[in-house]
C-alpha cells in the first residue's frame, strides 16, 4: 500500500535490506530473510529477529524509496507483504511519474513532486473507506482510537465526524470535543484536572435548533427528553448543525420508522454513512426536490457551468446535475432558470471545439430538434464519457424493450436556439387504451358552470392562451423548456383551461412516466378491478364525495373513471394503498387530463412532490406543519407573538396541504393553486398559507379562541374567487351575522390571481433548499412525538394489568426500548432481521419486542435475585415461558407483567412463576445442564424434625396428616392446576434456589431451611410413588398407616398431591409407566416452603424496584458495549467507562 512518505536515514541500514529494482530516482527492495532459500546466516538472524517483535514491530517484507540524486536521505513511499502489490506500484510509477522526473533541476523539488503525488494515490486508495471522508486521514484515526477509548462503544459504532467545540453548564463554557457517530453524539472535555464526558443517542433527542442568548449569538440546543445541552464556539457552525440534523434524522428513520418512511438503501447500511456520504445525499435530496424528480434517482454528476439561454441571449451560470435518467441545470440563483432534460429524449451529447469565448462547451442534442449548449465544464471528458455511456445503455433498453421509432434524427437540428414547432407528441407512439379507459379529460364533456352570457370568460381563455403560444415560441415547449420567472408569472395568472393537463404533465414530468410505461395503467386497471380488499372498500366509500357539485361526477362515467385510477395506484402501490383527500385531487385531475395521465399525475403528486404524505400517519404532512409553524414565527413574527401556541393554526393548515387548498376554496380558485404546486411544488403553498396568514393577521390577532380563529380563516377562503368567474356558485361568500359589523360582501371578494402574486412577492424568497433544511430538522420533531404517542398508549394498555407505579413503568419501558435500539446499534444483522421487529403499524404493546439474547441482558440488570453461574439458564428458561406465541421475540406487556409478578405480587405468586420455570414448556429434556443430579431419581425415608416451639414435637406421619389437611382446605384458592413435576423437574428448582441464596447476608439460614424444605418434598413424593406403585402401603411404619393412607385419599380426591393425572380419573387408570414416575405438585412445593419462615421472609421482602432501574440505566449502555467489544475484537484490556446519557 502507498505510505504517508516517511525518511530514511541510512538507505541500507545493517544490510536489512535488498535491492530488487532500481532506477535513478526509485528502489523496490525485498527484507533479507524473505524468500531466501540459501539459508545464509545475515538472511536467518533478520527473519529470526522479524518473528520474535510484536506484531506492531514487524516490519512488511517488501517497500519503495524515493531516492533524489547526490542526497543521503530517502522516503519510504509504499510497502506491502505481497510481491505482486509492490509490482504494481513499482509499475505505475515507471509509466506515470518516472519520465516528468527528469525535467526537474532542482532536488527538493523533485520529492516534493513525488510526495504530493502519492499523498494523492492514498485519497484515492482509501475512498470510500471511514478515513477518506477526512481532509488528514491520519487525524482522522487518531480521533477515532480517542472516540473508542474515552467512550468505551464497540468498533461497529461508526464515527463520523469530529468537532472543536465548547459545552455550557449553566453559564461556564467546557472546552471539548464532539463527536458526531452513526448513532449518538459524544462530548469529552478534560480540563484543569476535571472530566467530563457523556453519550447521548440519537434516538433520544427530541429536538436540534440554533439559538441566541446573551452569552452567546450562535449555539446549537440539543434537547433530550431528560435535559438541554448548549454547544457554541464551532469553526463551522453551519456544517456542524447540518451534519447533527442529517445524523438525528437518519438514525431516527432507521430505527422509529424503518416501513413508513423512505430511507435511501446506501444509508440503511450504517457501516456506509461518511461525512462525503452525507453531503452527497443532502446534495440528492435538494435536486429531487427542486426537479420533483423519482425518489429512486441517484446523484451521478454535479458540475459548476454556463448554459446559452436564447431568450436572454447570454450564457447564464449555473450547475447541471445528472442522474440516472435526467440532466437538470439550474441557475445560480435558485428559480431564475432551470430545464429538465429527461434522459430518454437526448439523441446526443457532444465535445465541441474549445475557445476562448466558449472554454469546454458540450452539446446536448434532443429529439424535438433542439439543443443545449453548456460551457466552462470541469473534467468535461469524464462527464460526457459517463452520460454517453448510460444515454447507450438507456438507447438499447428501449430498442429492445419498446417498439418505437429510432432515437437517432437524420434531420438537422438546430444550436443555440429553440424551434417554434412542437413535435413532441409526434414522436411518440399512440397506443390504443382499453375500451373502458376514457380517451379524453372530463372537462371536455362537462363543464362545471354555463358559460358566461358576456363571454368575458372565453375572452380571459383566449388572451392568457395567446400568451402562452408567445412564450412557447421564445422558451421552447415541452418537457425541457426553460423555467423562468416570467412563465411564473403566467401560471399566476391561471393556466387557460385548454393548456392545463398538457402544462400539469410537463411542469410534473409525469408525461415522460407516461412515455417511458406504454399499456402500464390498462394492465393495472386489468389487474386490479374485481378485487377486493381493505383499500377497495375505503375507495367506494368515497367515491360520491369527490366533487359532489360538479356534474362530472354526478354520473357513472366519472365515478367509474375515478374508480379506476383510484384502484390502480392502490394496486401499484399498495404501502399506500388509498388515503383520504386522494379522491379529491384525482378527481381534479381527471378533469382537464385523459384518464391515464390523471393515473400519472397521481403517482407523480404521491410518490415524488408530496413523499410520505400519504401513509398510515402522514408522517410527511405533520413534517410540513411543524415547518410551517416556524415559517409563521420567522417571516410573520406579530402574529406569533400574539399567538405563542400556533398549534391550531397548523391544524387548520393541514387540509390546506393534504388536498392543495381544494377542500377549503372555491373550485375555479383551487384550481389555480394546483397550477402553482405543479410548476413550484409545495413551495407554492408555504407561500400561499402564509399570504393567507399575513392577510388575515389582524383579525386572527384579535379573535378569542381557536374557533373564532377558524372561521376568519375559512370565511376569508370561501369568498376568494377566479377573475374569470367571479360569480361562480361554487363560490359563496360568508355571510355577516345579524349585529355585528362587517364589510359589503362585494368587498370582501379576494381574486385568486392577487393572492397569488402577494405570496410571490413578499414570500418568494423561500427556496427549495430552506425547505429541505428545516423538513430534516422537524422530522425529528414529529417522529419523537409519534414515538411518545405510541409510549403514552402503551403504558395506557398495560397499566391495568400490573401494579408497578407508573413511573417504574415508564422507566421499564424505556430500559426496554433501549435495549431493542442496543440490537440496531452493534448486533449482527441489525440492518435485516432486527429491523423487521419494529413495525408501526403493529400494536402499540408489540411495537418493539426483544429477542432471547436481548432478553437475557435486561434479565441481569432487572431480576431481583441473580442466580450465579446459573442465572443465564434461569433466563433461557424465562424467555421461553414468556414467548406464549412461540415468535423468538418479548413483547413490552409480556416483559412488564414478568417483572410485576417478581415485584408486587404476593408470595404464592413468586413460586408459581418459579415452578413454571422448572416444567416444561420452559424446561425441556434436550437442554444442556453440568449438574450431576440431573438424572438419577432419589427417593428417602429418612424422619423430619422441623423447627419447632420448645416443648412441641410432631412426627413425621402428624406433620404429613397436617399437611394434606391443609392442602385440602385451600382448594377454593387454587388456580387452574399446573402440571405435576417429576423427580428430574424438582432437582433443577432446588439448584434454582440454591443458587438465588448464594452470597445472601442470610445464605446458612437459607441454605438450611431449603435443604429442610427438599427432604420434606421429597418424602412427600416417596409416600405418592410408593401408593401408587402398591396401592395399599404407604409406609413400612404400624399403627398409622391405614390413617395416613386414608387422608392421602381423601385429600387426593379434593386437591392433585399425589396423582400423576392432569384431568379427571384416578390413577389406577393410568399406565404402569405414568404409576411409577415421581411427582410432586405446585401445591405440595408451595405448603412445603411456607413452613420455613426463613423462606417465607425471603420472598416477602419489599424490593426497590426504583434503585433496580436507576441503577440498570447506568450499566445498560456500557456492559452490553463491553461485552461486544470483547466479542468482535481481540482487545486485550477493557476498561468500562460509566456514560451518562442526555
Amino acid at each position: 500500500m502507498w505510505l504517508n512518505p516517511e525518511e530514511v536515514l541510512l538507505k541500507n541500514a545493517l544490510k536489512l535490506w535488498v535491492t530488487e529494482k532500481s532506477n535513478d530516482f526509485f528502489l523496490l527492495q525485498r527484507r533479507r530473510g524473505h524468500g531466501d532459500s540459501g539459508g545464509k546466516f545475515t538472511g536467518l538472524l533478520v527473519g529470526a529477529l522479524d518473528t520474535v517483535l510484536d506484531s506492531n514491530a514487524r516490519v512488511t517484507p517488501f517497500r519503495i524509496l524515493l531516492q533524489v540524486p547526490g542526497s543521503q536521505v530517502s522516503w519510504a513511499i509504499a510497502c506491502g507483504a505481497a510481491v505482486e502489490e509492490m509490482n504494481r506500484h513499482w509499475d505505475w510509477l515507471v509509466q506515470n511519474l518516472l519520465h516528468s522526473l527528469s525535467v526537474f533541476e532542482n532536488k527538493e523539488d523533485v520529492a516534493s513532486f513525488v510526495k504530493g503525488k502519492v499523498k494523492g494515490l492514498i485519497a484515492e486508495e482509501v475512498r470510500g473507506r471511514q478515513a477518506a471522508q477526512e481532509e488528514d486521514p491520519e487525524k482522522f484515526r487518531g480521533s477515532l482510537l480517542k472516540f473508542e477509548l474515552r467512550f468505551g462503544l464497540p468498533s461497529s459504532e461508526k464515527l463520523v465526524t469530529t468537532y472543536s467545540c465548547c459545552c455550557w453548564k449553566g453559564r461556564v463554557p467546557r472546552q471539548g470535543w464532539l463527536y458526531l457517530s452513526i448513532n449518538h453524539m459524544a462530548f469529552y472535555s478534560f480540563l484543569l484536572g476535571k472530566e467530563v464526558k457523556f453519550v447521548i443517542p440519537w434516538a433520544e433527542v427530541t429536538r436540534l435548533e440554533r439559538i441566541s442568548t446573551g452569552l452567546m449569538t450562535d449555539m446549537v440546543r440539543v434537547t433530550t427528553r431528560q435535559r438541554q445541552r448548549d454547544f457554541s464556539m464551532f469553526l463551522s457552525m453551519d456544517e456542524a448543525f447540518r451534519f447533527m440534523c442529517q445524523l438525528a434524522d437518519i438514525a431516527l428513520r432507521r430505527l422509529l420508522d424503518s416501513g413508513g418512511l423512505e430511507l435511501d438503501r446506501e444509508l440503511q447500511q450504517t457501516s456506509n454513512v461518511t461525512k462525503r456520504v452525507l453531503e452527497q445525499q443532502a446534495l440528492r435530496a435538494y435536486v429531487l426536490a427542486l426537479f420533483r424528480l423519482p425518489r429512486g434517482e441517484r446523484l451521478q454528476e454535479a458540475a459548476l457551468c454556463s448554459m446559452w439561454t436564447p431568450h436572454a441571449r447570454c450564457h447564464t451560470p449555473g450547475t447541471l446535475y445528472t442522474t440516472d435518467r435526467y440532466l437538470g441545470f439550474s441557475s445560480r440563483d435558485e428559480g431564475r432558470c432551470s430545464v429538465l432534460i429527461p434522459l430518454s429524449e437526448v439523441i446526443s451529447v457532444e465535445k465541441a471545439e474549445s475557445t476562448s469565448v466558449l472554454p469546454s462547451p458540450v452539446i446536448i442534442s434532443v429529439r424535438s430538434k433542439k439543443a443545449f449548449q453548456l460551457i466552462e465544464l470541469q473534467d468535461r471528458d469524464s462527464l460526457v464519457d459517463s452520460l454517453t455511456t448510460r444515454l447507450r445503455s438507456l438507447q438499447w433498453r428501449h430498442s429492445t424493450f419498446r417498439s418505437r421509432k429510432s432515437l437517432a434524427s437524420s434531420s438537422p437540428y438546430y444550436t443555440f436556439c429553440y424551434d417554434t414547432k412542437y413535435c413532441d407528441g409526434e414522436e411518440i407512439e399512440e397506443r390504443p387504451l382499453r375500451h373502458t379507459v376514457n380517451p379524453d379529460a372530463l372537462m371536455a364533456c362537462y363543464q362545471h358552470s354555463e358559460p358566461d352570457p358576456n363571454n368575458c370568460t372565453s375572452t380571459m381563455e383566449q388572451m392568457k392562451e395567446r400568451l402562452w403560444e408567445e412564450h412557447f415560441s421564445e422558451y421552447g415547449r415541452g418537457i425541457h423548456m426553460f423555467r423562468t420567472e416570467k412563465i411564473q408569472k403566467l401560471v399566476a395568472m391561471g393556466i387557460p383551461e385548454s393548456l392545463r393537463g398538457e402544462l400539469w404533465m410537463t411542469f410534473s414530468d409525469a408525461s415522460s412516466e407516461l412515455a417511458s410505461h406504454p399499456d402500464y395503467y390498462t394492465g393495472l386497471v386489468a389487474e386490479s378491478m374485481g378485487q377486493s380488499s381493505l383499500a377497495t372498500e375505503e375507495i367506494e366509500r368515497d367515491l360520491h364525495r369527490s366533487l359532489p357539485d360538479h356534474p362530472a361526477f354526478q354520473n357513472v362515467t366519472g365515478i367509474a373513471a375515478l374508480r379506476r385510477v383510484l384502484t390502480a395506484y392502490a394496486h401499484r402501490n399498495p404501502k399506500i394503498g388509498y388515503c383520504q383527500s386522494m379522491n379529491i385531487l384525482a378527481s381534479v385531475l381527471l378533469l382537464y387530463t385523459k384518464e391515464e395521465e390523471a393515473f400519472w399525475l397521481l403517482v407523480t403528486v404521491c410518490e415524488r412532490m408530496l413523499p410520505d404524505y400519504f401513509n398510515r400517519r402522514v408522517i410527511g404532512a405533520q413534517v410540513d406543519q411543524s415547518v410551517f409553524e416556524e415559517l409563521i414565527r420567522e417571516r410573520l413574527p406579530e402574529l406569533a407573538e400574539h399567538i405563542p401556541d400556533l398549534s391550531p393554526l397548523s391544524t387548520i393548515s393541514l387540509s390546506w396541504f393534504l388536498t392543495l387548498f381544494l377542500s377549503v376554496l372555491p373550485f375555479r380558485s383551487a384550481v389555480c393553486v394546483v397550477d402553482c404546486f405543479f410548476f413550484h411544488g409545495t413551495k407554492a403553498i408555504f407561500q400561499l398559507g402564509l399570504a393567507v396568514l399575513e392577510a388575515n393577521a389582524a383579525a386572527l390577532c384579535s379573535s378569542a379562541d381557536d374557533g373564532q380563529a377558524l372561521m376568519v380563516l375559512t370565511g376569508f377562503l370561501d369568498q376568494v374567487t377566479d377573475n374569470d368567474d367571479p360569480s361562480s356558485p361554487a363560490s359563496q361568500p360568508p355571510s355577516s351575522p345579524s349585529g355585528e359589523e362587517g364589510n359589503p360582501p362585494v368587498e370582501q371578494h379576494t381574486l385568486i390571481t392577487d393572492l397569488i402574486t402577494d405570496s410571490y412577492e413578499k414570500f418568494g424568497d423561500l427556496t427549495v433548499k430552506q425547505i429541505e433544511s428545516l423538513r430534516c430538522r422537524h422530522r425529528i420533531q414529529v417522529l419523537q412525538a409519534h414515538e411518545d404517542t405510541t409510549k403514552e398508549n402503551a403504558l395506557r394498555v398495560v397499566t391495568p394489568d400490573v401494579s408497578l407505579s407508573p413511573e417504574n413503568l415508564s422507566d421499564i419501558y424505556d430500559l426496554f426500548k433501549t435495549e431493542h435500539f442496543i440490537n440496531l446499534y452493534w448486533g449482527e444483522g441489525s440492518t435485516t432481521v432486527a429491523l423487521q421487529t419494529h413495525d408501526p403499524s403493529r400494536p402499540y404493546v408489540d411495537q418493539y419486542r426483544v429477542d432471547r439474547a436481548q432478553f437475557k441482558s435486561l434479565y441481569v440488570l432487572l431480576v431481583p435475585w441473580l442466580c450465579g453461574l446459573h442465572t443465564d439458564t434461569v433466563a433461557h428458561r424465562t424467555f421461553t415461558l414468556l414467548d406464549q406465541d412461540r415468535d423468538s421475540f418479548i413483547t413490552f406487556r409480556e416483559f412488564a407483567g414478568w417483572l410485576d409478578t417478581l415485584y408486587c405480587k404476593e408470595l404464592n405468586e413468586k413460586i408459581r412463576l418459579l415452578y413454571c420455570l422448572h416444567i416444561p414448556p420452559a424446561l425441556t429434556d434436550t437442554e444442556e445442564d453440568q449438574s450431576p443430579l440431573k438424572s438419577p431419581l432419589l427417593s428417602t425415608t429418612r424422619p423430619l424434625h422441623l423447627q419447632l416451639p420448645v416443648g412441641e414435637m410432631l412426627t413425621y406421619q402428624e406433620q404429613l396428616k397436617q399437611m394434606l389437611k391443609d392442602l385440602a382446605k385451600e382448594r377454593s384458592n387454587v388456580e387452574e392446576p399446573l402440571p405435576l413435576m417429576n423427580q428430574r423437574e424438582f432437582i433443577q428448582f432446588c439448584k434454582t434456589l440454591y443458587s438465588m441464596f448464594h452470597g445472601n447476608p442470610d445464605e446458612n439460614e437459607l441454605f438450611q431451611a431449603i435443604a429442610t424444605v427438599t427432604s420434606l418434598v421429597l418424602q412427600i413424593g416417596e409416600v405418592g410413588h410408593r401408593s401408587r406403585c402398591s396401592g395399599s402401603e404407604v409406609s413400612s411404619d404400624g399403627g398409622t398407616e391405614d390413617e395416613v393412607e386414608e387422608n392421602h385419599r381423601e385429600g387426593s380426591r379434593d386437591h392433585p398431591v399425589f396423582s400423576t393425572k392432569e384431568e379427571g380419573g384416578t390413577g389406577k387408570s393410568l399406565g404402569l409407566e405414568n404409576q411409577s414416575e415421581w411427582t410432586v405438585s405446585y401445591a405440595q412445593i408451595l405448603a412445603s416452603l411456607l413452613t420455613e419462615q426463613q423462606l417465607v421472609n425471603f420472598f416477602e421482602k419489599p424490593m426497590d424496584l426504583s434503585a433496580k432501574v436507576a441503577e440498570a440505566k447506568l450499566k445498560q449502555y456500557h456492559e452490553r458495549a463491553g461485552l461486544l467489544m470483547l466479542q468482535s475484537s481481540d482487545l486485550t484490556g477493557y476498561v468500562a467507562l460509566s456514560l451518562f446519557r442526555g
